[in-house]
């Protein structure tokens, strides 16, 4: 029977807690930008028993959400990437993903470990993307940087039911998976760098079209006098049927847990569709391609932006551009005319 001294065994144990410590660094998740997408995407990795490491520049906010997921709080960027080989970021524009990601002294592909994957979910301009993923391949550290934007909205965010729509290496893909299911069902490798943002604003242009369809139409039919929640169970299962009318109708008093039902507050944004919009009127400069419908579009949620309601969700449009009338109003107009 073999033994082992005391001595051997105060050597191994040093080695083991080595070890255990190693291993737990590879399964730590740093997670930077904790705005209404970000703080609801954390929260689902926590749920799904990862161990998630909180940065956000409002420190305030990082410190509440990290003692309801009783997770830590990062210091600094660099501290992300000291303890941490799995990076997701979500932040709100082009020049905050350069900072964060190239910052020559403090930036996460300077200061990050051999090996790392990082994932961007932001939703910015396709040069800026492609152009942190070459620095990130011209590094030579194996550093692996996925391009992987969003569509579902806040309550996408929350459910854990977002599209994810991923540019970038296979190998990086195959990796970042598992991750992003804990976030969302629908996990699309779009192809090589940048094809997440390609993908994200195509279909971003085309929400912003179908939304004012729908308004337009939804305002036509009530206006006339008919039920808007009639109209929609025409429209939903004939061939206007789309998103904006079926999962996010417009028109209040339709459908219940959508921004329409609370005075179009706590959705998406009109200011950040008009950011989507903008990022593939760009593209499209860039490529020399006329987007008809896309600057009208683009015209009417600025109209609304420009009457104070760039904060307001974008299916808004319904009501401060059409002045449509509610479900209410339609009913109460019908009566008083019987």
């Amino acid at each position: 029977m073999m033994t082992i001294s005391m001595r051997s065994l105060s050597f191994m144990i040093p080695k083991l807690r080595r070890t255990m410590s190693h291993t737990a660094d590879r399964s730590l998740i740093g997670f930077i930008g904790l705005g209404a997408m970000g703080s609801p995407m954390a929260t689902n990795l926590v749920r799904n028993s990862r161990r998630v490491l909180l940065y956000d520049k409002d420190v305030d906010k990082a410190q509440r959400l990290a003692k309801q997921l009783n997770m830590e709080v990062a210091q600094n960027v660099h501290e992300i990437t000291t303890r941490a080989k799995f990076v997701i970021t979500m932040l709100p524009e082009s020049a905050h993903v350069e900072q964060v990601y190239l910052d020559k002294q403090n930036g996460l592909l300077e200061t990050a470990q051999s090996g790392s994957l990082f994932i961007d979910c932001s939703t910015i301009d396709l040069s800026t993307s492609r152009n942190v993923a070459k620095v990130a391949s011209d590094l030579g550290r194996q550093l692996n940087f996925l391009d992987a934007p969003v569509s579902g909205g806040v309550p996408g965010a929350e459910k854990g039911t977002l599209t994810f729509m991923v540019g970038g290496t296979e190998d990086g893909f195959r990796r970042a998976e598992n991750i992003l299911r804990c976030m969302g069902t629908n996990i699309v490798h779009c192809g090589p760098a940048g094809n997440g943002q390609v993908a994200k604003m195509s279909n971003n242009l085309a929400l912003a079209i179908s939304m004012a369809g729908v308004c337009e139409a939804m305002n036509l039919g009530a206006k006339q006098g008919m039920d808007p929640r009639i109209l929609a169970k025409v429209m939903n299962t004939s061939t206007a049927r789309c998103w904006s009318s079926d999962n996010y109708n417009p028109v209040p008093g339709v459908m219940e847990n959508v921004p329409a039902s609370r005075d179009y507050e706590n959705g998406f944004r009109t200011e950040l569709l008009l950011k989507d919009i903008g990022l593939a009127m760009r593209a499209a400069n860039e490529l020399n391609i006329k987007l008809l419908v896309g600057e009208h579009i683009a015209s009417l949620y600025e109209n609304m932006r420009k009457q104070g309601y760039a904060k307001k969700d974008f299916s808004g449009l319904y009501r401060y551009i059409y002045n449509g009338p509610s479900v209410t109003d339609v009913v109460a107009s019908s009566k008083k005319n019987s």
